[in-house]
């Protein structure tokens, strides 16, 4: 099941933000500027961003999500937004045991018995080719690195590292994987614009509207201009519109 956390982020990252900024109208130094911040300033200093498009000082604050329970399909995804840092679960380094072997099936296949039946078929056969091609290629590995020379233990700990990187090309894009992902604040203005609407494919939608739910929780007035285009504009879909833009305002606003 997809989880989402927010595990770290800039201190006060709206008064952050806020100083950032106004240093650049002011002659007092960071540490005066900071102090006379109060929250009724610093909220004021945000809108002000927004509206003369200054955009440049909420790269100063970051958040850090955990993220797990999704797909590498997903990942594939979330990626694109190169003004990030990843860290992401080794299918080189952490193998798919026997009975551990976890995957994302979607919604439209999970409700159709017959669709469903294929897919946990097709799962589980892609896992039990896995671990066939996996034991194979450790036990050649494993007897190649014995004649020469290696111990027995050294030789198969560096055997199943071996053998699991090449058998990891048959897993699926469905395999579960976690990763931790930093972005600041900028980048997940743009992040929130691309994949909060109704248009982005819907686990990575899923993703970023947990992940935009908690950076209003802690910064509520940095992101309240936040979320897809036409929650305060129009829809920049054209004709591939999905025609929600009312309901998405309600959501949001």
């Amino acid at each position: 099941m997809m989880n989402v956390k927010l595990i770290a982020y800039t201190p006060d990252p709206e008064k952050t933000i806020a100083a950032a900024a106004k240093i650049c109208y002011s002659s007092s130094d960071a540490e005066t500027i900071m102090e006379g911040l109060t929250p009724e300033k610093t909220e004021g200093f945000l809108d002000m961003l927004t509206e003369i498009g200054h955009a440049s000082p909420i790269e100063h604050a970051s958040f850090t999500f955990a993220i797990e329970g999704v797909s590498r399909s997903l990942l594939a995804q979330i990626t694109r937004h190169r003004i990030a840092s990843y860290s992401v679960q080794s299918q080189r380094y952490v193998k798919r045991k026997e009975g551990i072997f976890t995957f994302i099936t979607p919604p439209e296949i999970a409700k159709d018995p017959v669709s469903n039946e294929k897919y946990q078929k097709a799962m589980a056969d892609c896992h039990q080719n896995y671990l066939e091609l996996a034991d194979t290629l450790q036990a050649r590995h494993t007897a190649d690195l014995m004649a020469q020379g290696v111990s027995e233990k050294e030789a198969k700990r560096r055997a199943e590292k071996m053998a699991i990187e090449d058998a990891r090309y048959v897993l699926p894009n469905a395999c579960e994987t976690k990763m931790v992902v930093t972005m600041n604040a900028r980048s997940l203005y743009n992040f929130f614009r691309l994949r909060c609407c109704n248009r982005a494919q819907w686990e990575i939608q899923e993703v970023a509207i947990e992940m935009y739910k908690l950076c209003r929780e802690v910064a509520p007035n940095l992101f309240s201009h936040a979320g897809p285009p036409c929650v305060r504009g129009k829809c920049t879909e054209g004709k591939m519109s999905c025609g929600k833009m009312l309901e998405k305002r309600e959501k949001y606003l």
